[in-house]
């Protein structure tokens, strides 16, 4: 944690401007906080959260028994915890569609419901392809389902990972596949659907692993995910070995552009989510995505472990969790996925009354304001109980678990907890209604009754608050 600012970067901070006059009036924030806690569903791997018009979200994953396709559903995303398992349809006694059923995901197309998912052979458990259930029953969970067949391909090979998303009216599908021309495991391709089971037209290949977090273990570019924003469309995809390297790529296009020229694409040159030893989150990957309740932020669901060393083959071990966490948009319009937060409640993010684009957040050990943070999880902080107790919280830094916002002689660090009452006491807050805002929040000392955390030209303090722009300062916004 402990970082020294370069010479010129200081020389930077030390010429820049004051913040600019404060917003007459601050707009709350168009994505508030969501406040989820993880692990969301244990022993659950390849996981989607399915969103749909009925006020339920959908939730289907690979079991660790290879064995059936499982669904349930809630009305809202911390509730899938807790919801009833239904199995919809279980593997063949032999023959195709027999064996290793992975990655199932759940779609609702022309007025009816749709999974697609993965299986391979009672002969060979690698004969692995790709098949389509459907359902027109209103309920998923309750109604019967046809098998449609296989998801036929021009190479007939391992393929897996089907999934299907719509871009400017045109509905298409994305997948993994082996090339046996090619020295890999799997690639990812693109092609048109002409009916949710049915490709339409050559499917064309996006990406090849070939950078070195790529092809750990295994040459892996498998199970893409779309979400768009801002006029752009981001494939995410995992890559390498499905033990504590496996991570998530990117690629990024126009949504105007012809999404079926790999021209069109720019693929990331470094993982975009990785594994993350501070907060013990090891693997993360197969994502997809989905949004909050209130429709306001976008939700990324995937899988890890909580533990780096596996005995054995990483795919007998059971214990990949499905986990979520709020995707937060770079001022570029780039997704920004931050770290795999710790397991229990995950972080928020405080942005300024009256600078919104400024964000809290660590450097150096100091908290200050600072727009466009590109280490995301700097500036994301875990609301816990109160390390005083006493009706009060605290804030835990995401990225240094155990470290917290405490005050030093009215300056405000994040340090670690050294278990001490005086730490303790300046580390816990009354969190109040905002004080420039009621629907922001203002934190007041719990050592230091009177006194609220407030920002003073770029640094955080705890003072006094008596004047309305200090009240503006004291004041912030959870997202």
């Amino acid at each position: 944690m402990k970082r020294t600012l370069p010479l010129a970067a200081a020389a930077a901070v030390l010429a820049a401007p004051l913040l600019p006059a404060p917003a007459a009036q601050a707009a709350v924030p168009a994505s508030p906080a969501v406040g989820y806690s993880n692990p969301l569903i244990n022993q659950r791997a390849d996981a989607q959260i399915y969103k749909h018009t009925d006020g339920y979200y959908y939730f289907t994953a690979t079991v660790p028994e290879y064995d059936r396709i499982v669904l349930r559903r809630a009305t809202t995303i911390q509730g899938l915890a807790g919801a009833p398992e239904t199995v919809i349809w279980t593997k063949h006694a032999s023959g195709a569609m027999a064996n290793h059923v992975w990655a199932p995901e759940i779609h609702y197309i022309g007025g009816k419901w749709y999974v697609y998912f993965a299986a391979g052979d009672s002969a060979d458990q690698w004969k692995i392809r790709m098949y389509v259930l459907e359902s027109s029953s209103a309920n998923p969970l309750t109604g019967g389902w046809t098998e449609k067949g296989r998801i036929a391909t021009p190479m007939d090979s391992f393929s897996l990972d089907a999934t299907t998303f719509t871009v400017n009216g045109v509905r298409y599908l994305s997948w993994a596949q082996k090339d046996p021309a090619i020295a890999t495991n799997s690639n990812v391709y693109i092609a048109k659907l002409s009916n949710p089971w049915t490709i339409s037209g050559t499917p064309v290949r996006l990406t090849v692993p070939t950078y070195g977090w790529e092809t750990v273990g295994y040459k892996v570019n498998e199970g893409p995910a779309l979400i768009q924003h801002g006029g752009k469309v981001f494939l995410t995809y995992s890559a390498s070995a499905t033990d504590s390297n496996y991570c998530l790529g990117m690629l990024t296009a126009s949504a105007t552009a012809d999404l079926l020229d790999p021209a069109a694409w720019t693929k990331s040159t470094s993982p975009v989510f990785a594994g993350n030893a501070a907060t013990s989150q090891y693997g993360p990957g197969h994502n997809q995505f989905t949004v909050s309740e209130d429709g306001k932020s976008d939700i990324m669901v995937y899988h890890d472990r909580s533990y780096k060393d596996i005995t054995g083959d990483p795919l007998n071990d059971p214990n990949r969790r499905t986990r979520v966490q709020k995707v937060y948009w770079n001022a570029d319009g780039t997704p920004n996925f931050g770290i795999p937060v710790a397991d229990g409640a995950t972080p928020i993010r405080l942005s300024s009354y009256n600078y919104p684009t400024y964000f809290v957040r660590h450097w150096d050990y100091r908290a200050k304001l600072e727009p466009d943070v590109a280490n995301l999880a700097d500036s994301q902080f875990r609301t816990v109980t109160g390390l005083s107790g006493s009706g009060t919280v605290s804030l835990e830094s995401a990225n240094f678990p155990g470290y917290y916002l405490h005050s030093r002689n009215g300056e405000v660090w994040v340090e670690k907890n050294d278990g001490t009452t005086a730490f303790k006491d300046s580390a816990s807050f009354y969190q109040r209604s905002g004080l420039a805002d009621a629907a922001g929040v203002s934190y007041e000392a719990y050592s230091s009754p009177g006194q609220y955390l407030r920002h003073y030209e770029y640094l955080l303090y705890t003072q006094p608050v008596t004047t309305a722009l200090a009240q503006q300062d004291a004041t912030f916004y959870r997202q």
